[in-house]
């Protein structure tokens, strides 16, 4: 990042300092401050490349690196997994696979842990998608697309995939699906909903089973 910031606007490598330091702290102990300075600076990159959201960019970066680094440590095996971990991968990460990973974090109540991916994100979660959700009272405003990146695989218990072709890496032990959803871009609302109420039917029965396989015993 070079130039200064324009006036009113803080310095995004101060702020990037500040992130730093708290997940450093976050993360005493589970990584050295360098690999958790050269995250949050790969996240802030690639969000940047792609986000329309610049002034809290440094926010969401922190979040993404944060989650990122929650599942390296996981991957790791030197934070628990204390409940099934699913990831949620379409293109863009501005519609299917949103949805998908808000409903079935309703669904799961805390029982099932839930992240998203794109493998070509977009700018912004579509208005479409941002409409029909709250219809049902599920609020994206604080959410963002993100990049596809290889520590969210690792960590993934299941992986649902939804017209994304063969971008997300192949990890033995994971479950793999692949939902035949149209995307919802350029689409009514009438035809969106149909999508999300599709993506919430399937949204249960995958937590059921999620459950019952936990429930059982199973691990990947």
């Amino acid at each position: 990042m070079t130039g200064a910031p324009m006036p009113g606007v803080q310095d995004p490598r101060h702020l990037l300092g500040d992130a730093s330091g708290r997940l450093a702290d976050r993360f005493a102990g589970h990584f050295a401050a360098e690999t958790i300075e050269r995250y949050l600076f790969e996240s802030y990159t690639a969000l940047r490349r792609t986000s329309r959201i610049g002034t809290y960019l440094p926010v969401l970066a922190e979040r993404f690196a944060m989650e990122r680094l929650t599942a390296l440590a996981q991957d790791q095996g030197t934070i628990a997994r204390e409940v099934p971990e699913v990831l949620l991968v379409c293109v863009q990460n501005a519609g299917r696979s949103q949805m998908a990973a808000a409903l079935i974090d309703r669904h799961g109540a805390g029982r099932v842990h839930v992240r998203s991916a794109g493998s070509q994100p977009a700018a912004e979660i579509g208005a479409e998608v941002t409409a029909v959700m709250a219809e049902i009272g599920v609020d994206l405003g604080e959410e963002f697309p993100k990049p596809l990146t290889d520590d969210v695989v690792r960590a993934a218990d299941v992986v649902v995939t939804m017209g994304c072709g063969d971008a997300c890496p192949i990890y033995p032990g994971r479950t793999y699906l692949d939902w035949d959803l149209p995307d919802p871009a350029g689409r009514s609302l009438e035809e969106v909903r149909a999508i999300r109420d599709d993506i919430d039917a399937r949204s249960r029965a995958l937590v059921a089973e999620i459950l019952a396989h936990h429930a059982s015993g199973g691990a990947r």
